[in-house]
């Protein structure tokens, strides 16, 4: 989509991303048979908490905040989460334009980032691959979810002095 701006969240900001992770989330808690899935049952001030110290992009369309996404650092590492895009604006490249822009963010500072995902997500799977992530290994949670974790190694930009 060419009218999509990706630029930092702020505070005031949480209460739309909690609802648009919460409707971005819906499907993979019907895909995993769990309504339980922390984005959906994080609390407004846990996301404003995360806005205010971590780093969170979102993107939006007109006025209409239509995707976000979630990095955290860990030493040399970003932590990626909580990718989400309006279910009707999906399949549109937003996502992928996030995670393209959280790496350029964290390039510099992390050499790699890291993210999971449900065993059964094949869009988001597909997704990252196609993006570079590749599949460390797998981890089951609970009888019905098995997490699949991947990596993305970073390239600093590089940049004049």
């Amino acid at each position: 989509m060419d009218d999509v701006r990706i630029e930092r969240a702020v505070v005031e900001d949480a209460g739309e991303i909690l609802t648009l992770q919460r409707a971005a989330y819906l499907t993979e808690a019907q895909l995993h048979g769990d309504p339980f899935l922390p984005p959906l049952v994080e609390s407004l001030d846990q996301v404003r908490t995360m806005i205010a110290g971590s780093l969170v992009l979102k993107a939006s369309v007109g006025t209409r905040i239509a995707g976000a996404v979630r990095g955290r650092f860990n030493d040399r590492t970003c932590l990626v989460g909580r990718l989400a895009v309006a279910p009707d604006l999906q399949r549109r490249g937003i996502g992928g334009a996030l995670l393209r822009a959280l790496e350029a963010e964290a390039a510099g500072r992390a050499d790699a980032c890291v993210l999971f995902t449900g065993h059964l997500s094949e869009t988001n799977l597909r997704l990252y691959r196609r993006l570079g992530y590749a599949e460390t290994h797998r981890e089951r949670v609970a009888g019905h979810l098995m997490l699949v974790h991947m990596r993305k190694p970073l390239v600093a930009a590089a940049g004049g002095d």
